[in-house]
């Protein structure tokens, strides 16, 4: 009794995310460790039962963690512009797949669905995805938690450029903090958990609300 006791309170403190938005490379690089960080961010994410929000590809990275994820029980939310079908889907991509226009809207979706954004190691579209979701929490569109997998210190360079930024004076050194990373798994989603944002947004998020709002009815 008292064993699942502890279980139900070790299930409850790591529920706080319903669902996470990965952000990683259709292809899977040349080590095996991308390959490793991407199963077990998805045995992570089954274990605490978050759902995924992901690119909507069933190749590289995000084969991976989308498989992991659906097998384990979860819910697999793709996101994938129209024009990319051909080139991310692979045989038949797991979960729930949403086709959209464009890559504005791609993650304009990602953004609206996921209480939380995971980068792991990709290319120009995962750094784009991920610049895009630090960029929206620092203008106030979002407080959700950034959190970058550094499997091999592959992000180490990307952490330079935003301290160069900070000593140059264009990154305000709160805004720094947006950024979270751990080299594993467990450890980043912990870090995510903690999460308090210490910067103030550039507007508040019922200001972006009232805009988009506003914008709509003109349509």
């Amino acid at each position: 009794m008292e064993e699942n006791h502890v279980v139900s309170l070790v299930n409850n403190k790591t529920r706080k995310f319903k669902s996470v938005c990965v952000f990683c490379g259709s292809k899977s690089g040349y080590k095996p460790i991308f390959g490793e960080a991407a199963l077990d961010l998805g045995k992570a994410l089954v274990e605490r039962k978050i759902d995924l929000i992901y690119g909507g590809g069933s190749v590289g990275l995000m084969g991976l963690v989308s498989k992991t994820v659906f097998y384990g029980g979860c819910r697999v939310l793709g996101v994938i512009p129209r024009a990319l079908v051909p080139h991310e889907i692979s045989g038949e991509a797991v979960g729930d797949v949403k086709v959209v226009p464009d890559m504005h809207q791609r993650k304009a979706e990602m953004e609206k669905h996921a209480d939380a954004f995971i980068a792991l190691p990709g290319g120009y579209g995962t750094m784009e995805e991920l610049l895009e979701m630090i960029t929206w929490s620092q203008l106030g569109i979002h407080k959700k938690p950034i959190g970058l997998l550094n499997v091999g210190g592959y992000f180490n360079s990307l952490f330079a450029l935003f301290d160069k930024g900070v000593e140059e004076g264009f990154i305000e050194d709160t805004a720094r903090h947006i950024v979270i990373a751990a080299d594993s798994a467990e450890e980043l989603i912990m870090k995510m958990e903690e999460y308090a944002p210490k910067h103030n947004g550039v507007a508040t998020k019922q200001s972006w609300e009232s805009d988009q709002l506003l914008a709509s009815t003109r349509k």
